[in-house]
């Protein structure tokens, strides 16, 4: 995808949702932080179910410590792998209120030393939560980046380092949600729906597939 290419595509992304936001439902820093761990091979759907039982009890890392294993397991239990999570978001409640007073931290080397938070997590938190241009390569970036054109690569990083490179910068604060939006409702992995999308003239791949036929 060339440069004027990528500037129309953001531009119509930005002018159809100027103010894109994250789909998880949170009320705070933790809270973010929380829900975008429990979110790994979850939907958005799914983890906001169980974040709205669990914040409404426990919604600090004091107050999920205080919950107990056991406890915070039964509260998160709908989500898959919610054994590990729930290991995973203890250990990480006991490092904030141990080494951080109990507040989330602002650089990445900080968050990616909290269990069960990677490199993506700790992107979702630095752009939501504090306004950092990153990218979260999930499934939908990864394969945005390689379908359209835009950052091919064979790994997450190789696309998030090609995203942040030939995205212009006025859109770079908001292109990890659009691009997530687009790729989880309209350039979907099995199907994706070219004949409703608002970039395809800006997408490579839409130059080789045909329209469906009615």
């Amino acid at each position: 995808m060339k440069p004027a290419a990528i500037e129309t595509f953001f531009a119509t992304l930005r002018a159809a949702n100027p103010h894109p936001q994250t789909e998880l439902e949170y009320s705070s820093v933790f809270e973010l932080l929380a829900a975008v761990l429990l979110s790994a091979q979850a939907t958005d759907v799914g983890v906001n179910k169980a974040t709205r039982r669990l914040f409404a009890v426990a919604n600090t890392p004091q107050k999920i410590l205080a919950l107990g294993l056991e406890g915070l397991e039964q509260h998160i239990k709908t989500i898959g792998l919610y054994h590990s999570k729930a290991k995973h978001l203890m250990q990480t409640c006991k490092m904030l209120v141990d080494q951080h007073a109990g507040q989330v931290p602002r650089t990445r080397e900080a968050l990616e030393a909290l269990p069960g938070v990677g490199r993506k997590t700790a992107n979702v938190v630095l752009n939501v939560a504090f306004g950092e241009p990153t990218m979260a390569v999930d499934t939908h970036l990864f394969r945005l980046g390689n379908r359209t054109g835009l950052a091919p690569g064979t790994t997450p990083l190789e696309v998030e380092k090609k995203l942040l490179q030939r995205i212009p910068a006025p859109y770079l604060v908001d292109a990890h949600h659009w691009l997530i939006l687009h790729g989880r409702y309209v350039c979907q992995a099995r199907k994706p729906l070219c004949w409703q999308c608002s970039v395809s003239t800006s997408c490579s791949y839409t130059l080789k597939t045909p329209a469906p036929t009615r």
